[in-house]
């Protein structure tokens, strides 16, 4: 649960520097995920959010995660995730299985098609992720913005996001 303060110290409205900086962070909530949208869709045919599928599979041992936890990792619903899994299955990126330990999950697993497809979307994303964000900061605001960003997400989520992997297990 989030951390509240006492609802006499929370004021009525936003003003000043916390309306400037809740403003930015709320264009950039807005902006950024149809920017890398678009990048993605013309390079490789897929959204930004069927790529960080592909790359979260492409990291799991095997190449293989429970459907449920893929939605915890995505912050999404089993049934968006469902939809996002489908379509990524009829172009052979993905399959689904049951789970042969514990038949009431569901994996979702990388195919070679596409991990070929994921680590070939890689470089165009990373440069736009470059392009759009990480070049217009120096090192300090890049630790900064790491801290800043990971301490939002504690504060609004319940469970354990995804992490990336460390280098020597890091895809694409």
């Amino acid at each position: 649960m989030p951390d509240r303060l006492p609802d006499s110290d929370v004021p009525d409205r936003l003003t000043g520097e916390d309306l400037e900086t809740w403003s930015s962070l709320a264009t950039v909530l807005e902006w950024l995920p149809p920017a890398l949208d678009r990048q993605l869709l013309r390079d490789a045919g897929m959204t930004h959010f069927e790529y960080g599928i592909l790359y979260a599979l492409a990291a799991a041992p095997e190449r293989t995660l429970r459907m449920s936890t893929l939605a915890t990792y995505a912050n999404s619903s089993l049934s968006r995730l469902s939809r996002a899994a489908a379509r990524l299955e009829r172009t052979e990126l993905v399959r689904r299985r049951p789970d042969p330990t514990d038949g009431r999950y569901t994996l979702a697993v990388l195919t070679e098609i596409g991990m070929s497809t994921m680590e070939a979307a890689t470089p165009g994303h990373v440069r736009t992720v470059h392009a759009l964000v990480l070049d217009r900061l120096t090192a300090a605001q890049k630790r900064q913005l790491k801290e800043i960003s990971r301490r939002i997400v504690r504060a609004v989520g319940e469970g354990q996001g995804w992490e990336p992997p460390t280098d020597a297990g890091r895809p694409g």
